[in-house]
């Protein structure tokens, strides 16, 4: 029943509108009036506006800026489009910018030329310093063995400085065991004492020292031709730097007496001097032999 009234209410509210034309009008008219006022608002608000987007004479494609508002609107608009562009910072600063391939090509370019001048004086500067410091261990160490000698109460040795220098040595052996035949060899040569030379390098006291016997001229005691010595403690396999001069010396009045040395008496032989250059030459060749068969006697096929 209530859904039946409903419709019958809906039908009469439809032919109401359909048939009172007063209605329509009136519909009409407020339609109208609304949309009048709405275009009055939208007049207004138009109105409102036109006079700040007015241009002074010239036209709107005019580009020179009129005095007053439309100079100071323009300003900010053509500011970021005309700007000009920042000049570089330097070389400086162009060669620290760029990324991680940038930067590792300006690595791989190396220094420039004030910084290979400046490596080239610092790798000079190493070998001197170096070879500065070597000088001054040496003879801090060569100072201390004269001192040592010089209060030797046997007098077993003495020096003397070759031409004054101090990495030139001149060694008077004075006493060997008097129980041994080169003992009485120089008893019955008047020979006071054998004359050895030692000349140290630069890097002593971690390297051996070059020695020799000058006079008299010997024969075996492992004494070889130019007055060279075969001592494995006198080659750079052998030597320790805690060896003093001392005891090379000591070691090597042993080896004389173990190798059965004697003092040459063979006419014209005897008095035929050593030489430096011979010397050195015998004891290259005894390294270059007991490197290959150890410190034993070598085959007689290799000297």
């Amino acid at each position: 029943m209530a859904t039946l009234l409903r419709k019958i209410g809906l039908i009469r509210l439809h032919n109401r509108d359909t048939e009172d034309p007063k209605h329509h009008h009136n519909h009409r008219g407020g339609g109208g009036q609304q949309s009048a006022s709405l275009r009055g608002k939208g007049g207004a608000k138009s109105g409102g506006h036109k006079p700040q987007q007015q241009h002074p004479p010239g036209g709107a494609g005019d580009a020179s800026p009129g005095p007053g508002k439309g100079k100071g609107k323009r300003a900010p608009e053509l500011a970021p489009r005309d700007k000009p562009p920042q000049p570089a910072a330097g070389a400086a600063g162009a060669a620290g910018a760029g990324g991680p391939r940038e930067r590792a090509a300006g690595a791989r370019a190396g220094p420039g030329p004030a910084g290979a001048a400046a490596a080239a004086a610092g790798g000079s500067l190493v070998p001197a310093a170096r070879q500065q410091h070597c000088t001054q261990v040496r003879s801090r160490r060569l100072m201390k063995e004269l001192q040592d000698i010089a209060r030797l109460s046997d007098r077993f040795i003495s020096v003397e400085l070759v031409d004054e220098s101090l990495f030139d040595w001149n060694v008077k052996l004075h006493q060997v065991d008097k129980d041994s035949v080169l003992w009485q060899d120089m008893k019955e040569t008047n020979t006071e004492f054998i004359l050895l030379n030692l000349t140290f390098p630069d890097n002593f006291p971690f390297s051996p020292p070059f020695m020799r016997v000058l006079s008299p001229r010997l024969e075996n005691g492992y004494v070889l031709d130019g007055g060279a010595i075969c001592m494995e403690l006198l080659t750079p396999r052998g030597w320790s730097s805690a060896y003093t001069v001392e005891a090379v010396m000591r070691q090597f009045a042993a080896s004389l007496v173990k190798g059965q040395g004697r003092i040459c008496r063979k006419a014209g032989k005897s008095k035929k001097s050593f030489s430096r250059k011979e010397a050195e030459a015998t004891f290259k060749s005894l390294v270059k032999t007991h490197e290959k068969y150890g410190w034993v006697t070598p085959p007689v096929s290799d000297g």
